[in-house]
């Protein structure tokens, strides 16, 4: 029995594989784990394996768009104006994007070739080392903060990057089908959570010190006490961001390899029952009988699934009729990055060009940049994501996509043509309808859908590459297409070319309608059905049976009753 058995599990995430490893055939007790999961009816255990992905993605987001409310602050302490120049604003927004795209196509392919279970919690780790170091930050005569910022940053995208595909992953690999969308849903609706997170934590600084940022008339009148407020405000903002990854980071390292990978990858149970008992008996790593391992190697080969290679992958790709899907989660996830990080990264700029956060004071400007914020994630965002929690695995992942483009087109082209005929409170409002379209629509289904439709040897390398191609949108959006925002900016008018930069993005959501048509649904499919459906690829005769036992008239069912 203890042969085939697998290390890891907590109370968060069943080890499946070793409650079926006293079935000697590989087959059999790889259709009895993936039932398991498929079939398990929701419950608590769902919910703790949320929390424990989820909790990554609230570090993500807040550290991600902490950086919108902390730039402001990091104007008034280290520029006489009391404004960060736009360069030093788009260098260190950027580098965490630069930063996020080399963790995601990193971490996406080594989740594929060393296993998901060895890679998950290595990414917090990266993590909260940055954040603490951005945090403890200061500029010499040698090294300026921006540089140094930028360096942390870079390092701290890495991580971040990195939880993209995992989270994803082993949410979608461990998940109920009947629920799959809406936990996958649910880790990344925490992303609105930790938007949410950083805007307290900075509106609640700001109250703090409000004593010795108050005097201050305008920014360039912040005295030394002033900008020792401010400078204390941006560390615990930035510092917070550390604090929940640390919480998750036990149940990150101690979770099983995901049965699918195990079976349809590793094709070695015997090497991870050695480390099994190794880490009981407090050894680093096991030692495997070699007579043992090659039969298990042997009966491992039974498996009727491909085999991953390079060869493999390109094969796959390079056909149209499976490379499509890879261009539709890629490119829909691109084309969305370029609004949402765009508008994202910059609600504080857009907040006082619209007229809510314009205030000479320094208490006032921090205290409505805050509370502006708060008003776009409570009124927008969060009800976004979870309003795709509750509907995704009902009205499915691509009409929810596909509306949300159609919607997102039409509010750009609104707020672009008519910016400068409409109310403050029209703009807010138009804003608010922004970011929830963008959460019930492609924002979470962009993440969702990649994480199901690609075949197990190729998944979290497949869901890195779309991730890695949404953060080169958001890149472009703050290097390429930001900038034009300021064009011909005057003393009275710092964004005159703001509608014109709407516009730009109502033209992205438009080619986002067509790179939707290239996807695939993949409401209430088991991931095997999935795979068997998109890339014609042979499922193994247990699995047949379980979709015949099921009572599922899925079209595999149908094809079997054929033959």
């Amino acid at each position: 029995m203890a042969t085939n058995k697998t290390a890891g599990g907590n109370s968060a995430f069943h080890n499946f594989n070793n409650q079926f490893a006293h079935i000697l055939d590989p087959n059999e007790r790889r259709r009895l784990a993936l039932a398991e999961i498929d079939k398990a009816p929701f419950g608590w255990y769902h919910v703790r394996a949320v929390v424990v992905a989820g909790v990554g993605f609230f570090t993500d987001a807040y550290d991600i768009f902490a950086i919108n409310l902390v730039t402001g602050m990091l104007g008034l302490v280290y520029w006489k104006s009391g404004k960060i120049p736009e360069s030093s604003d788009t260098a260190i927004k950027v580098s965490t994007s630069g930063g996020t795209v080399i963790g995601q196509l990193l971490f996406g392919w080594l989740a594929d070739v060393v296993g998901r279970k060895k890679m998950y919690g290595l990414e917090l780790l990266v993590i909260i080392v940055a954040t603490l170091a951005q945090s403890l930050a200061s500029e010499s005569y040698s090294m300026h903060l921006v540089g140094l910022l930028v360096f942390w940053r870079v390092i701290m995208g890495i991580g971040i990057g990195g939880d993209y595909p995992l989270s994803s992953i082993i949410t979608s690999e461990f998940a109920t089908t009947k629920w799959r969308g809406a936990m996958m849903g649910a880790v990344f609706a925490m992303q609105g959570i930790g938007q949410l997170a950083a805007a307290l934590v900075a509106l609640i600084v700001t109250v703090a010190f409000k004593s010795q940022t108050h005097p201050a008339a305008e920014p360039s009148a912040c005295d030394d006490a002033c900008r020792t407020a401010v400078d204390r405000m941006w560390r615990i903002v930035i510092g917070f961001g550390a604090v929940p990854a640390c919480i998750a980071l036990y149940y990150r390292l101690t979770i099983p390899e995901t049965p699918r990978y195990t079976f349809d990858i590793a094709r070695d149970v015997e090497k991870g029952r050695a480390d099994a008992s190794a880490y009981l008996a407090g050894q680093a790593s096991g030692e495997v009988d070699e007579i043992t391992r090659v039969v298990t190697m042997q009966r491992s080969s039974e498996l009727q699934v491909p085999k991953a290679s390079w060869k493999d992958f390109w094969g796959v790709f390079l056909q149209w009729r499976y490379g499509r899907i890879l261009l539709g989660t890629a490119g829909s996830w691109f084309l969305l990055d370029v609004a949402f990080y765009g508008l994202g990264l910059n609600n504080s700029i857009i907040l006082a060009e619209i007229g809510y956060a314009a205030r000479d004071n320094v208490y006032d400007r921090l205290y409505n940049n805050a509370v502006g914020n708060l008003i776009l994630i409570c009124a927008g965002a969060i009800p976004g994501y979870w309003v795709t929690v509750f509907t995704v695995d009902i009205i499915g992942r691509k009409p929810i996509q596909m509306m949300g483009f159609v919607l997102l087109t039409g509010l750009f082209v609104i707020i672009g043509f008519a910016f400068h005929h409409l109310s403050s409170s029209a703009l807010l409002g138009l804003y608010v309808l922004c970011q929830f379209f963008f959460n019930f629509g492609p924002n979470a289904t962009t993440f969702l859908v990649p994480g199901e439709c690609f075949p197990t040897r190729y998944r979290s390398t497949s869901h890195g590459i779309s991730a890695a191609s949404g953060k080169v949108g958001a890149i472009i959006a703050q290097v390429l297409i930001g900038p034009l925002r300021t064009r011909g900016a005057t003393a009275t008018n710092a964004s005159p070319w703001l509608n014109h930069v709407m516009q730009i993005f109502a033209a992205f959501m438009f080619a986002g309608i067509f790179t939707t048509l290239l996807i695939p649904e993949t409401k209430r499919k088991t991931l095997e059905e999935l795979c068997a459906e998109l890339y014609g690829e042979g499922i193994a005769e247990e699995e047949k049976v379980l979709q015949a036992t099921a009572g599922d008239a899925s079209p595999l069912r149908e094809k079997k009753a054929e033959e």
